[in-house]
């Protein structure tokens, strides 16, 4: 059916169309009526009785006055059949694809197609058809067109690969290649894939993932980008390049196994390489602020629970200090020049003053100073090893002027991280506003012996870190060579600027600034008054000061069963008592066949789908449930651990 058409008009014979079925034998109206319909809206012929809709033959047969046929009985065949196509060709323009046109459309979808689909065929082969009704073109046959979309996928990458391997230079390339081999020296690589922990090969090393954040993970993912940059790839190698080639060659290398990887072409092997390590780069990146941003966060929060276990003894909330207060000064004026013990114990216990002396320490200055000095400790003692060379691993930017002390505070943090100056120099220029908070204003600020106020570099360092993280989550700051943390400008349509207004409209948001930001916090506000308005009314919600202020909820009450759901699990359990999760798996896959959409990268599958199948339900099955592959292959299923491993990296990635 043409696009914006509907199923009537598809299969409405015009005038003149209607006049030249009628001219036809009356055997074979209908089968050519159903021959002109399906080529006027697909420019092609219906290669199989299945690709007719019925409702579209009974129509036709209600519009020529005719019986509705049988089991295919209006599908004409032989002579009369290619006579009759052969008409309905000149009727529309159209002839049939010749050699040359094979070849025209191979370099077509080669050059302008197959960058676009990612190693995918079937968006080839449809992009190939409608190409062929672009040039009145009846397309091949199934097979010849499959053949033709796969021939051109195959000169599309061969053409990438071989521009991409003549620009590495010898030296990057036994760099690439070296990815493959032992990491030690003297190590004999067994052939092993990664799934049985006996190839040692360096690229193994690349593919992990970060984990926990952790001083640890930090310096081994240092490590990796440090690596990676060992390499040496031209800078401008994927500049020109396809995401979607990109991500396709980078599968390749993420589902193969080293000794795999070595038996490709020189070409192939390297591209994939090259473009893994590229693509491997920027993740690592992100990962790298990742773990900035989380031990950034770690170093106050760990030092918050610390402080507050070791004052929650002292913290013991003193109800009625007004009244207290006002006691406390009438017997104070009351007696001027009386004792302490003798004039204010009587009015105000002398528990109830230690108490509130307790709870001012716990909740005012003391709180504030203990908690700096816990992060500093902790900050000094433990992160500032891995830090500062994280930084200096990672460059950053900033497309707004707003921004700049944090920037310029970045840059002095770097230039100082190799010495051992307890405070910046008294004339180094030291940005404190926009870079320093309300918790570290006060504390950073020392007097040296000459009585000038000095900036403490490690505390210093803290408040230009809490500072980095708040703006690297809203990209105000980015980092060089990131993909999520990147650009902010990048991730806007080439067009952006001369199609803004087109843009706005489609995101439903207005163009200026100040209406926006008015717009939202009134939404705001509403939304926090009703919250307000609601919550204290709620029968069903209490609060407390519990920890600051706790918002208790009441559990919901258990609504009844459906009136018939215990006969039905009656019966399911009647009918399937001893039914496992494999089975239901099982039953799932054969009515909705899910396990086709997990294909292999690459651009063949050898493997059979009815073997394959049941190996996707036991990988799946034993990752999720956690009874791993090597149960899965102990269940008589006659496939081996080896089998399910190929299978788990080959078909069932994290993407």
């Amino acid at each position: 059916m043409a696009d914006g058409g509907s199923a009537d008009d598809q299969w409405r014979l015009a005038p003149a169309d209607r006049e030249l079925v009628m001219t036809k034998n009356r055997a074979n109206r209908l089968g050519f009526a159903i021959l002109l319909t399906f080529f006027r809206e697909r420019g092609r012929f219906p290669r199989d009785e299945g690709e007719v809709e019925t409702q579209g033959i009974a129509a036709l047969s209600k519009q020529l006055d005719v019986p509705a046929p049988i089991d295919g009985e209006a599908f004409l065949t032989g002579r009369t059949a290619e006579r009759l196509r052969a008409e309905i060709r000149v009727r529309f323009g159209f002839r049939e694809a010749t050699v040359a046109d094979a070849d025209l459309l191979t370099v077509w979808l080669r050059d302008h197609i197959a960058g676009e689909v990612g190693g995918d065929i079937e968006p080839m082969i449809e992009r190939l058809e409608a190409r062929c009704r672009e040039l009145a073109i009846e397309p091949p046959t199934p097979d010849r067109v499959e053949r033709i979309a796969r021939s051109a996928l195959r000169a599309h990458e061969d053409l990438f690969h071989n521009s991409v391997y003549e620009r590495l230079s010898p030296t990057t390339r036994e760099r690439l290649d070296a990815l493959l081999r032992p990491e030690k020296a003297g190590d004999e690589d067994t052939g092993q894939d990664e799934a049985t922990g006996s190839a040692p090969a360096v690229l193994l090393k690349l593919r992990g993932s970060p984990g926990r954040p952790s001083l640890a993970s930090m310096q081994d993912e240092l490590a990796k980008l440090e690596l990676i940059r060992g390499i040496d790839l031209p800078a401008d190698l994927f500049d020109r390049a396809a995401p979607r080639d990109l991500e396709r060659c980078r599968q390749r290398v993420s589902v193969e196994a080293p000794h795999e990887l070595r038996r490709h072409p020189d070409e192939t092997r390297l591209t994939w390489l090259a473009t893994f390590v590229y693509l491997r780069a920027r993740s690592l990146t992100d990962d790298l602020v990742d773990l900035l941003i989380e031990t950034i966060h770690q170093i106050g929060a760990r030092a918050e629970r610390k402080v507050e276990r070791e004052l929650l003894e002292d913290l013991k909330r003193v109800s009625g200090k007004q009244n207290l207060l006002f006691n406390l000064a009438d017997a104070t004026l009351a007696q001027p020049d009386g004792v302490v013990r003798d004039v204010v114990f009587p009015v105000v216990g002398e528990q109830t003053l230690r108490e509130l002396v307790k709870e001012w320490k716990a909740t005012g200055p003391t709180y504030r100073i203990t908690l700096r000095t816990v992060i500093r400790n902790s900050y000094r003692g433990h992160y500032r090893r891995m830090v500062p060379t994280l930084l200096a691993a990672l460059e950053f930017r900033s497309n707004n002027d707003r921004h700049r002390p944090v920037m310029d505070a970045l840059d002095l943090v770097k230039r100082f991280a190799g010495t051992k100056v307890h405070t910046f120099p008294a004339d180094e220029e030291v940005p404190l506003d926009g870079v320093v908070r309300g918790l570290w204003r006060e504390a950073v600020m020392e007097k040296d012996s000459a009585g000038r106020d000095r900036v403490n570099r490690v505390t210093y360092e803290i408040a230009v870190l809490e500072a980095l993280r708040e703006r690297l989550r809203c990209k105000e700051i980015w980092v060089v060579g990131a993909n999520r943390y990147g650009n902010p400008d990048d991730d806007l349509p080439a067009d952006f600027d001369q199609n803004r207004e087109e843009y706005y409209r489609a995101l439903n948001l207005p163009l200026d600034v100040e209406r926006f930001i008015t717009d939202a916090q009134a939404e705001m506000r509403d939304a926090l008054s009703t919250f307000d308005a609601g919550l204290k009314k709620n029968a069903s919600v209490r609060l407390s000061n519990k920890g600051g202020g706790w918002i208790t909820l009441t559990p919901l009450d258990a609504q009844p069963d459906p009136p018939h759901l215990t006969t039905l699990k009656a019966e399911l359990n009647a009918l399937w008592p001893m039914t496992s999760l494999l089975d239901m798996v099982k039953e799932t896959d054969l009515r909705l066949g899910f396990t086709d959409a997990l294909k292999s990268p690459t651009t063949y599958e050898s493997m059979d789908r009815s073997v394959l199948q049941p190996r996707l339900l036991l990988c799946l099955h034993g990752l999720g449930t956690n009874a791993g592959l090597q149960r899965m292959a102990g269940l008589d299923s006659g496939t081996t651990a080896k089998d399910l491993a190929y299978v788990r990296r080959r078909y069932i990635s994290v993407d």
